[in-house]
């Protein structure tokens, strides 16, 4: 397997959206359009990655068919979808960060999350590292606002989070920084079309 990056230049705000996009929907792309747009990016890359270590992965498709459908669902010609962390062998995302940054630090990433991964951030492996390698946004999803800013990783970090009027310069800032974005929320979630999907396949 070839491990190939989607196209760079020093200087570009680049949003990291990981996850295992099974499938991808419009939410996905609504929160991507909502961090370009709030977070003055330049791109966001869907990270499609091989697996969540914290869910099942037993009827998990393989992560290049995923990236196909993620790809037709993108339709933004500032979204790059890639599946690079199949190819680099990574399982954790603490990884795939130090990866990125140790290679490419004339970039600046800022890695973007759901308010439902804030809530069990503590759980990641190397979370802290993670918020000390590079600036991250949340974005705030239905039924996970008051869990997420409560959890353990919230107020752990909490010393380190920026107002969201200046949500602008995440991207420029030396981490640990990090912001809550609110906005126009979105419920679709992978979890429920694969509901949905299989109901109306029995």
């Amino acid at each position: 397997m070839i491990l190939r990056l989607p196209p760079l230049a020093p200087g570009l705000r680049v949003g990291l959206y990981g996850g295992s996009f099974n499938p991808a929907h419009a939410g996905h792309r609504h929160v991507s359009r909502l961090a370009l747009r709030r977070l003055a990016l330049d791109r966001m890359w869907w990270l499609v990655s091989p697996g969540n270590p914290l869910k099942d992965r037993s009827h998990l498709p393989d992560a290049a068919s995923r990236a196909a459908g993620a790809r037709a669902v993108a339709q933004d010609p500032r979204i790059a979808v890639t599946d690079f962390e199949a190819a680099l062998g990574v399982r954790y995302t603490v990884e795939t960060l130090s990866w990125l940054t140790d290679r490419h630090p004339e970039i600046r990433f800022v890695w973007i999350m759901g308010a439902d991964s804030l809530a069990t951030f503590h759980r990641w492996r190397g979370w802290r590292e993670i918020a000390a390698r590079m600036p991250f946004a949340v974005i705030d999803r239905p039924g996970y606002t008051l869990r997420a800013m409560a959890s353990p990783a919230a107020r752990a970090l909490a010393a380190s989070r920026i107002d969201e009027a200046a949500a602008p310069t995440l991207a420029d800032r030396k981490p640990p920084a990090w912001l809550f974005l609110h906005g126009p929320r979105n419920s679709l979630s992978s979890t429920a079309l694969r509901a949905t999907t299989v109901r109306s396949v029995s």
